[in-house]
């Protein structure tokens, strides 16, 4: 009896030890961190909050810092997802595989109670620049403008600089924020103030101007004629694997497009 005993006293650790091993090896998540454009990252949660309703062991953390951060955190292994929210150049792409959730508008934003509602390319050119310098000038009241910009290694920035300042420089002393927000606020607060934001991140507290005559929205956005507008970008160093492919197969499926059609992010149809 008392091998027996001996026995089944081994054959029950055994057991234990065995099933501990085993939910060790399956039970957690391979961790996934995204990092990069400010613009992205509100999507990015949004999108990681959803995949976390049928998949809770997920282990996804998301961070902002701007879309060159993210660009430069894919490639040295920091980050297993980059978020980008502008075209890559040559250089920037490397080994990246690019995955794009969608178009982003960049929209003009002003106070308002700002009577100006249109502006041409060439306008808001010399507005940021500071050949223009007073609302009258471009049909509004006379007050000085106040430019509002973005700060270096900003996608949204980086979009605008290529689609309507090309080689033209920003005039050096206009406010200076780190994020889609923070542009609103300033805009918000003041009655001469203009600045550039994510058309995903509008809102009914700052008013919004058509460019070229043209307004922004999902149809202009999805059919070109909006032309200021820019990819939000998953960014992925080499072929994913595990629950990183995982991941980025449910975003690039229906569930996730349900999401970012809620977000704005405009499918396009060109």
């Amino acid at each position: 009896m008392k091998n027996e005993y001996k026995i089944a006293i081994i054959a029950i650790i055994l057991i234990i030890i065995g099933g501990t091993i085993l939910s060790s090896g399956s039970g957690g998540s391979e961790r996934i961190d995204i990092v990069g454009s400010t613009s992205v990252q509100p999507v990015a949660e949004k999108l990681v909050e959803e995949y976390k309703i049928n998949h809770p062991d997920a282990n996804i953390n998301v961070q902002g810092g701007g879309s060159s951060v993210g660009i430069k955190s894919v490639q040295d292994g920091s980050a297993d997802i980059g978020t980008s929210s502008k075209e890559l150049d040559d250089n920037e792409k490397q080994d990246l595989k690019e995955y794009e959730l969608g178009k982003d508008g960049i929209v003009l934003a002003v106070n308002v109670n700002n009577d100006v509602s249109d502006l041409t390319k060439d306008q808001l050119k010399d507005i940021f620049s500071g050949k223009i310098t007073n609302w009258k000038e471009v049909g509004g009241n006379d007050a000085e403008i106040h430019v509002v910009s973005r700060e270096a290694g900003s996608g949204t920035l980086d979009a605008f600089e290529s689609i309507v300042m090309g080689e033209t420089k920003i005039k050096s002393d206009a406010i200076v924020q780190s994020s889609t927000e923070a542009v609103k606020q300033s805009v918000k607060q003041d009655e001469n103030a203009i600045g550039f934001v994510s058309f995903a991140h509008m809102s009914d507290d700052v008013k919004s101007l058509s460019v070229e005559g043209i307004a922004p929205s999902s149809e202009s956005i999805a059919d070109g004629s909006y032309e200021l507008q820019r990819p939000f970008l998953f960014l992925v160093k080499g072929e994913p694997s595990g629950d990183l492919k995982e991941f980025i197969d449910w975003v690039n499926g229906s569930e996730a497009r349900k999401v970012l059609d809620g977000e704005k992010i405009v499918k396009s149809n060109k």
